[in-house]
Order: C-alpha cells, then structure tokens, then sequence
C-alpha cells in the first residue's frame, strides 16, 4: 500500500502547524485535491460510509469539498446514479463489506463512475487489498489506493474524540462478552494511532499501570484496560515506521492514558466557564445553539441554528473565562462598537429625536454590513450569557456552586451538606445527586450501612440514583472498603491534624493568578501533565511503553525515567492576586473598538512555531470540558500544544447517563 507524504504534516515540515488544521489540510489536499486525471472532467464525487463522513464533517465544511471540485456526496451503501463521465473519491474503512460494495460499483462492463480514487481512513489488511487486486475488471479503472490513516473525530483546535460513547459499558461492563471488550480497544487503538500518522509523530506511551493485588479477575480487567491499550496503541503506531515515508524513527512527543476512574469530581462538579455553562445548563446537541431571530417576511419569529466553534471569535475569546467575566466583558464589547461604528452612532442619534441628512444616511448604508454582522454576533452571545445568568438565579447555582467547590477542597463536611439539603428542598432531583456524588467521593464512610439510604431519603432521590453513586464510587475505587490511595492525586487526602475535614483536591489559590469565586477547582488531569512535561509521573502509577529519547528540540522537556526533574520558566508576568480578571491563558488578544478578537486566529500560527514537543492525554470513559480548557491553559503554560483525546465528550448530564443502573457496572465488582 502506498501513503501519501503529506506536507501538512507537522512531524518534518518547516511549518508548525495546529493539530485540527492538519486534519482539514490532509482530507482537502492530501486526499481530494490529489484525486485528479488529466482526461477528466474537474468535477468529481464523494462517496462515504457511516464512519468516514463523521471523520469529514468534524474537519471540514460543505463549502470546503466543494472548493475541491466535489459536485455531489454520497452515501456508499445508498442507490446511486451512474455518472459514468466523473471520477469518484471513495473515502472509506477498510472493511471487507465497503471493498465488496466498492468492487460493485467499478467491476463489470458499465461501471458507475469513470476512475475510482480510493482512500482507506485506516490500515487495509492484505486479504482485502489481494481481493481488490483479483478483480483485473477493477484495476485499470482505480486512479489510486492509499491509506490515508485518518479516523479520529476532532471536536476542538485541541482536541478529538474516538466516538464510541458506549466504551465504558463495553469495557467496563460485562467482561464475559471478550468479543465485545476487544472489538472496543481495538477500534480506539486504532483511531488513536490515526492521530499519530496525521501529525508524524512518535509518541513515547505512558499509561496508568494495573495495580498488582488479590482482588477479583474483574477489578484485574478494569485495572488493565489502560495498559492494553497502551500496547495496542504502541504496537500499530511502531509500524508506521516502516510503512509511512518520513515517518520518525525515534520518540517526538508524550502521550498519557488514563481512564475515567482518575477523576471522578471533574465530570458532576459544576464548571463556571462560559463554554461548560453552555453544555450544562441550555439545552444544547453538541456545539448547535437555537435561537430566535425575528422574521425577514414579518411573522412569527423564526428558529435559527448556530453552530460555537473557532470561527465565532466572541465565542473563541470568551469560552474558557468565567460566566461572570463573559457577562462584562460582553457588556464592554458591546458598549465600545456602539461608540466607535458610525451606523450604530447614527441610529441612536434617530432613536433620540435627531434629524438624519442625506450624508448620514449615505454613512449609516456604508457602516451597516460590518454592523449587521457584529451585532448579531455580539448580540447572540449577550443572549446566552444572559440565559445563563438567570438560570443560576432561579436555580440558586451559587450556593449550590459554593458548596461542590468546598467540599473537594476541606472546607465543607457532612453538616454543610445536610445542612443544604434541608433548606434547599426545590433544588433539582440531578443538582443534588451530582452533590451527593461528590460528597461520596470525598467522604466514601458517609455512605456506608444506612447512611447513604438516610441521606437519599432527604434529598428526596430513588434507588436507582443510589445505585448511579454506587456505580461511580467502584468505578474510582472510593468504596469505604477500599478508600482510593492517596499518591493518585499526589498530595495527602487530609490536611494537617487540626484540620478534621477531607479534601480531594490541594488549594491553589495562593498559587494561581486566578481569583474569581467559584474558579477554584481544577481536574486531576492538570496536575499528571504538568508532571509528565517534568518528568515526575509517580513510577508506582505510571509505566511507559519505551524510553523516549533525548532531543535538542524539547526546550521544555519530556517525560523521562530517572530523569532530574527541569524547572520551566515562567511564561508569564507577574500578576496581582487582587485583580478580578480572567488569568492570562483564559484571555484572548482582543481589540478595545469591540469588533472581537479576530487577531487571536491571526496570531495563532505564530504562537505554535515557538512550541515544543507535543503532549497528547487520552482519557478512557469519556472527558468534561474543564479538562479541555486545561489543555488549552496548559499548552500557554508549558509551551507545548496539549490535545485531549477521549472516547467522548461528556456534559454532566450525559455522564450520569453513563453510569446510570443500566449499565452494568455492578455486575463487574460483584465478581
């Protein structure tokens, strides 16, 4: 098989180039620029299976393939129409049912397109491709067969998923069903590996080892499941090697694997970021936001989709700010275009009464595209944060917030919580169970006997919310039998003998520049990068699949075993802890006219030449977005592009759909 060298590659290209724009680069050059013919017409079609048109609309917009000469989609295992004059692009898995189906399609006399360029999204197995080569009907028409090892799903600039949402029923569920449990790593191995063949990049593969106990075969199984997939992963990306041209011989970059028992707060605490509110509290699908918009006819108002991804740069610059800083920062943005854009000046000056000549209006014409488009798009984010704030009102969020936020760090107990519960009667049946869960985490005793069944009784929740907390308390190991060990998080569960309450998190308030209410609480994935790119990983927890080799290029430094621990400058000014606003990382280069922060895209390009090796974290079960927004934070931090990858991006609301009764995780620890 051959493999395209793409020059969007970042692994030997002069240029650094982020991570979700060399997937877009490889799908619209390296794959469908490429699939041309001097005998034919320009016009070609694209031709998908279920998988492979997920991978394309996460990189890449309609606008985008039609750019590359693409006249018509299609699905490969739809009716089509012959188009015997245009060539096709088969982008595809390769399995043996799509060759079958792609074979139909070019064998015989009137085949349906004219030339097949065929691109397999991963490693084709030599069966499949001997049987493409026994139809010599086929052959003369297939203008190229290549592997494009490309079949990750990019949900962010920094980050991808594997989409399989069910992976921790599969891998954590029932481990009788083996078919199940391996077809399961074996398809996340298989994506993850894609990642490295996009990027050209060897990842030295640190995972969190198995814990060597007496425990049942099942918590065995649970336990290795990250370092299976450490071997399946290194073992298909080993090959690269020798089967991509130009592909590194020794390590580029640092990859981590975790599962989702490593932190069991981040997905059920509330997160006060403008893009976790979002995702939390409105009734979203994915990154598409309805609205209202009135009428162009004059009706009634219409429903209109937006999609909050990079290309908003309000959304780009506010996202990773607390919902507090976004709501002023919104009002300032708003009240700065209104007084520098002409058409927005000229319209208040009509609202008050004013007389508007001829040479205003001509004015007023001139300024209004630019206004039109600012304002909507100031104006749809006003709204959003404006429902977000009135939810956490109506919902009294603060107090709720407050007290998530002093549990995981000491300061509250079983008094607080009951004291919540209480007086708090109409919080809602999913508010208090995420605050039991956390309770349950911190405090795993609290639950045993029949206080947990007391506890449910006040909160006014069933059993099967019972069983959710049970479910989430095995999965992390913070049963009171088996109280999780304190090295995970790398500091000590109490603090000092004259303080009783436990915590799950270290204070950092006097170490962060970050001082808004509610803004303390970080993910355990912050604090295991920050010690992988130091080379302080605990080697009792940690393993790694081989010894990365040492490069002049790392000016930050990797991960190494019996490595001296490198102090990293500091890549920010000194910042005064009395200030409310958002810290630097979180703070996009906006201008003060209130047209946004389109120089932030601008900039981006130049920021990442000067970064250094990568550091890829995948997260088995599912991630949250606090754990994307300190990958984003960190990549500022450590000069060195952090991506999360997981099996799914997980609001709260989906993550207790996840470890709801109905999978069957009590079944693995009843073992």
């Amino acid at each position: 098989m051959s493999f395209s060298d793409s020059e969007t590659s970042s692994g030997n290209a002069s240029e650094y180039k982020p991570f979700r724009q060399i997937s877009r680069d490889r799908l619209l050059y390296e794959m469908l620029r490429s699939a041309r013919s001097p005998d034919s017409k320009a016009w070609k079609v694209l031709i998908m299976d279920k998988v492979t048109v997920k991978v394309m609309s996460h990189s890449c917009k309609m606008a985008d393939i039609t750019d590359q000469e693409v006249s018509l989609v299609e699905d490969l295992f739809r009716r089509r129409q012959p188009l015997p004059s245009l060539d096709a692009v088969y982008f595809i898995q390769p399995s043996k049912e799509n060759v079958v189906m792609f074979l139909s399609d070019m064998s015989g006399r009137e085949p349906l397109y004219k030339k097949a360029y065929v691109f397999f999204s991963s490693p084709i197995p030599k069966e499949l491709v001997n049987h493409i080569k026994s139809d010599t009907s086929v052959l003369p028409r297939i203008g190229a067969l290549r592997e494009m090892n490309l079949e990750y799903f990019p949900v962010d600039s920094q980050g991808f998923i594997t989409d399989q949402e069910t992976a921790m029923e599969e891998l954590y569920g029932n481990v009788e069903n083996t078919r199940r449990f391996n077809t399961c790593l074996n398809n996340m191995a298989i994506r993850i590996a894609t990642v490295f063949a996009s990027l050209k990049e060897l990842p030295c593969v640190w995972y969190r080892a198995a814990k060597e106990s007496d425990e049942s075969t099942a918590t065995a199984i649970r336990e290795s499941v990250p370092t299976k997939l450490a071997d399946a992963v290194w073992d298909m990306v080993s090959k690269y090697k020798s089967t991509i041209p130009s592909f590194p011989q020794t390590e580029t970059c640092d990859m981590l694997i975790v599962d989702r028992s490593v932190d069991q707060i981040a997905p059920v605490i509330h997160e006060w970021t403008y893009d976790a509110m979002c995702h939390d509290l409105l009734d979203m699908e994915g990154n598409k936001y309805m609205h209202e918009v009135p009428s162009k006819t004059g009706g009634e108002p219409e429903m209109k989709e937006v999609i909050l991804e990079d290309h908003d740069s309000v959304w780009l610059e506010l996202r990773h700010t607390h919902i507090a800083d976004a709501s002023e920062r919104l009002h300032d943005k708003f009240t700065n275009f209104v007084s520098k854009n002409k058409a927005a000046q000229l319209q208040q000056r009509g609202r008050d009464g004013n007389e508007l000549s001829t040479r205003d209006l001509q004015k007023m014409v001139q300024a209004l595209p630019q206004y039109t488009e600012q304002v909507e798009k100031i104006s749809l984010h006003v709204e959003i944060a404006g429902k977000i704030n009135k939810i956490i009102r109506e919902t009294g969020l603060r107090d709720l917030g407050q007290l998530e936020q002093d549990l995981v760090f000491g300061d509250a107990g079983a008094k607080e919580v009951i004291n919540f519960l209480r007086t708090n009667q109409n919080t809602t049946p999913e508010y208090k169970l995420r605050l039991l869960m956390i309770y349950a985490y911190v405090y795993p005793e609290k639950f045993e006997g029949d206080k947990a069944s007391k506890l449910m009784q006040l909160a006014k929740l069933s059993p099967d919310d019972m069983k959710v907390i049970n479910n989430m308390q095995l999965l992390a190991g913070t049963t009171s039998n088996n109280k999780k060990s304190s090295t995970d998080g790398g500091f000590s569960l109490k603090f000092s003998n004259q303080k009783t309450k436990q915590a799950a998190r270290k204070d950092r308030t006097e170490e962060e520049e970050e001082t808004w209410q509610l803004f303390r609480f970080y993910p355990m994935i912050e604090e295991l990068i920050k010690n992988l790119s130091k080379g302080e990983l605990s080697k009792k927890e940690y393993s790694c699949k081989s010894e990365p080799s040492p490069s002049p290029s790392n000016t930050q430094g990797s991960a190494r075993k019996n490595s001296q621990p490198t102090q990293t400058a500091p890549t920010t000014a000194p910042h005064s802890m009395r200030s409310r606003r958002t810290a630097n990382w979180g703070r996009a280069r906006a201008s003060d006219d209130g047209y946004s922060s389109d120089s932030t895209l601008k900039n981006l390009n130049s920021d990442f030449k000067r970064m250094g090796k990568r550091i890829f974290v995948f997260i088995i079960g599912g991630a949250t977005r606090s754990e994307l927004r300190v990958c984003h934070k960190l990549t500022t931090k450590l000069k060195r592009e952090v991506i999360l990858g997981t099996t799914s991006m997980d609001d709260p609301p989906q993550y207790l759909t996840v470890i709801s009764p109905c999978y069957p995780f009590l079944h693995l620890f009843s073992l």
